[in-house]
């Protein structure tokens, strides 16, 4: 069996990533599992994240993944170790909320968004505690529903809620936001309405320059230079479609 990159989410959050691997990686086999069957991750409980996840994983050892980027924030920061422990022959490429490079670029006032599950995770505390210096405010905002409004583009819904988002966040001077959501940046537009003077942050680029380090440290690199492919599967729809 011909040897991939693995990549998963909860839906087409991850497409965001997928986008900026191929960039980087254009000589990679990719199959993308797009797990729209149990969109919205942020809202389950962590047994059940890791039941789900492990699925995941399996079949994409099936499909010969040599390394896994998981494409989804709330996958990332609440079964990453997890899932690291159970599969320790696999390497694993996470994705979390770019608060790091928030602080790094001396933004006073950065608002994170991201899925309820992924706001209350040990993780994203951690980065708030390791980064944030006294100068700098970081509000953490769970955004329900966001993420499943986007998965099945319903676009009324989505300004609903970023409406009911940013209303109490107007008089806060924001300068940043932190898209901590693989399918937030497919509404960015949206966002810039509601906030227009903000800087959108995400973790995309980040992601794919640490897949290809990993990759190149492990010598998993394609030696081929033909364009590689991408199948993609969609656990609500149960088939495989194969990507330009």
């Amino acid at each position: 069996m011909e040897q991939c990159i693995g990549v998963f989410d909860s839906g087409i959050g991850g497409f965001t990533i997928l986008a900026e691997l191929r960039k980087l990686l254009p000589n990679e086999n990719f199959f993308y599992y797009a797990d729209s069957l149990n969109n919205p991750y942020g809202e389950k409980s962590d047994e059940k994240l890791f039941e789900i996840t492990s699925n995941i994983v399996e079949n994409l050892k099936s499909y010969g993944c040599k390394i896994i980027v998981i494409a989804c924030n709330t996958a990332t920061t609440r079964c990453i170790k997890y899932l690291r422990n159970k599969y320790s022959d696999i390497i694993f490429i996470g994705t979390v909320p770019a608060i790091k490079v928030a602080c790094d670029h001396n933004f006073k006032n950065t608002l994170v968004m991201a899925t309820p599950g992924t706001i209350d995770s040990e993780r994203t505390n951690e980065l708030v505690r390791d980064n944030k210096r006294a100068d700098q405010n970081i509000y953490l905002v769970p955004c329900y529903g966001l993420a499943q409004a986007i998965e099945k583009k319903d676009t009324l819904k989505v300004k609903e809620i970023l409406k009911n988002i940013f209303k109490d966040y107007k008089d806060k001077n924001i300068d940043s936001i932190v898209l901590g959501c693989t399918h937030y940046p497919f509404v960015k537009k949206e966002i810039l309405e509601e906030m227009p003077t903000v800087a959108l942050l995400d973790g995309a680029s980040g992601v794919a320059k640490e897949t290809k380090r990993q990759m190149e440290l492990h010598s998993l690199l394609n030696k081929n230079n033909s364009l590689g492919k991408v199948k993609v599967y969609n656990s609500l729809e149960d088939n495989i479609a194969v990507l330009d």
